[in-house]
C-alpha cells in the first residue's frame, strides 16, 4: 500500500466545482495543477454534494464533462444521462426503476439532465418520460 497524499485543500476543490459549471479552461489549469481533483467533491450544504462531473452534467457542458472523464472522472447516472449514454442509463434503470425519480445535485432530475444534453441525449429523456 503506498503512502496517503495529504487532503486537496478545500478552497481548491471549491473553486474546481464552482468553475466545471461553465469554465473549460480554468478546469484544465486545475487538473493540471492537481489531477487528484478529478474525482473531488465539495458539500454546499445539506449534504448537497457535486463533484466537476456533476457540474458540468446540469450544466449541458459536455465539454468539460468529456475532458473530466478522459482524465478519469467517475461516470454517474447524471452525466450519463446528459452524455446521452442511453445504454447507461436503461442499464440502471432495467436494475432500478425508481431512479427516474432520484436527484442529482441541488436537487436537479434526472430528466433536467438529460434535457441539457440536446439532440444527443433525445433517447435518453424519451426513456425517462
Amino acid at each position: 500500500m503506498s503512502p496517503k497524499a495529504p487532503a486537496i485543500a478545500p478552497d481548491l476543490v471549491h473553486q474546481f466545482v464552482n468553475d466545471a459549471h461553465n469554465d473549460l479552461n480554468s478546469v484544465k489549469k486545475l487538473i493540471k495543477k492537481d489531477p487528484t481533483l478529478v474525482n473531488s467533491s465539495w458539500d454546499w450544504g445539506g449534504g448537497d454534494w457535486e463533484t466537476g462531473l456533476g457540474a458540468a452534467a446540469h450544466m449541458g457542458r459536455k465539454d468539460i464533462a468529456e475532458f473530466l472523464l478522459q482524465r478519469g472522472a467517475r461516470i454517474d447516472l447524471f452525466a450519463a444521462a446528459m452524455l446521452g449514454k442511453l445504454a447507461i442509463v436503461k442499464a440502471v434503470m432495467d436494475d432500478n426503476p425508481s431512479v427516474v425519480d432520484q436527484l442529482g445535485p441541488h436537487g436537479i432530475k434526472l430528466i433536467t439532465h438529460a434535457k441539457k444534453g440536446g439532440k444527443d441525449a433525445a433517447n435518453v429523456v424519451k426513456l425517462l418520460q
